[in-house]
């Protein structure tokens, strides 16, 4: 595999915005794009090429599925967009057979890289991909709610008048309506959370946060009333994903992975913290959980078990 090589399937909004910011991180030398429209394709790649004497050099182009074969990861953001009033789940009857046709073709030509799924519902989507390419759970990864958890941290950094870098915290489960924070751990560089409201001025109170919580839930439906899709934050969090594989950096990032016993939870891809490096996945944290945080990851579970469900991923196979 040529780690200096990445390809991006879906050069929609989210794909596009993705190769700009990979493009401006110089992390690659290598750029592939693919879209069912190849004049959109061809375009994208034109418009980024113009960037490049301000950047540094690298081979940015469109191409097909047989210019994958030595990448070392492919981002697969094809699919359908999500409209106003339509909730990630409702995504999934129309994106599930996009994956599969998308996951088989590059599966043909490259059975060593990493998948990166950002396509929505990307839970159910990374299930989907992990089931039709047949590579191995470490290899096939989801954004999650690494973005989820990225906009909490910034609105609870907003609402202490810290960096939002120094606030930790998750965001697990379903990247969608049944997701969780996890504010049992949650601490601003060590202090736990509730600790911090007495010292702090005109932060309100403790409880407030679950209205943040709420905001966070509800953010992408907002961003999409008003501007038509989310595509800066997603490209970020992707990024961060991308380089901590490349750059073996073994970060912890909420991530959709199958979970195998984790959290009691069996057979499904989820968003929960996991070590990221060179190889994938390297292991899933089993980090602690309250019991009302338990019993809603187990809802959230539930809500996805019950899409994958009704999916029948065969059907979407044949």
């Amino acid at each position: 595999m040529n780690k200096q090589k990445i390809g991006i399937v879906g050069c929609g909004f989210v794909g596009a915005t993705i190769a700009y910011t990979l493009m401006s991180s110089s992390l690659f030398s290598e750029i592939v794009l693919i879209d069912i429209d190849e004049k959109k394709a061809k375009g994208e790649a034109m418009d980024l090429n113009h960037c490049l004497p301000f950047i540094a050099p690298m081979q940015i182009y469109a191409g097909n599925y047989t210019n994958l074969e030595d990448a070392a990861i492919v981002i697969v953001a094809a699919g359908a967009n999500q409209k106003e009033g339509e909730t990630r789940i409702d995504l999934v009857q129309r994106n599930s057979k996009i994956t599969t046709s998308v996951v088989e073709r590059i599966a043909s030509v490259n059975k060593e890289c990493i998948i990166l799924m950002v396509s929505n519902p990307v839970d159910v989507l990374t299930y989907v991909a992990l089931k039709v390419s047949g590579f191995p759970p470490s290899r096939v990864i989801g954004s999650g709610t690494v973005l989820d958890t990225a906009r909490l941290k910034f609105l609870v950094g907003e609402r202490l008048g810290v960096d939002s870098r120094n606030v930790h915290t998750f965001i697990i489960g379903e990247h969608g309506d049944s997701e969780l924070a996890v504010w049992s751990s949650a601490n601003v560089s060590g202090l736990d959370l509730k600790d911090y409201f007495p010292i702090c001025d005109n932060c309100g109170r403790y409880e407030d946060l679950y209205g943040i919580y709420d905001y966070v839930k509800n953010s992408a439906y907002e961003i999409i009333r008003g501007k038509g899709a989310t595509y800066y934050a997603i490209a970020q969090a992707t990024l961060r994903i991308v380089t901590s594989i490349i750059k073996d950096q073994n970060t912890i990032l909420p991530v959709s992975t199958l979970v195998d016993g984790h959290y009691g939870l069996e057979d499904l891809c989820i968003s929960v913290p996991a070590v990221i490096g060179k190889k994938g996945i390297t292991h899933v944290l089993d980090i602690p959980l309250n019991d009302d945080e338990n019993r809603r990851l187990r809802a959230s579970a539930e809500t996805l078990k019950d899409v994958i469900n009704a999916l029948e991923i065969s059907k979407v196979n044949a």
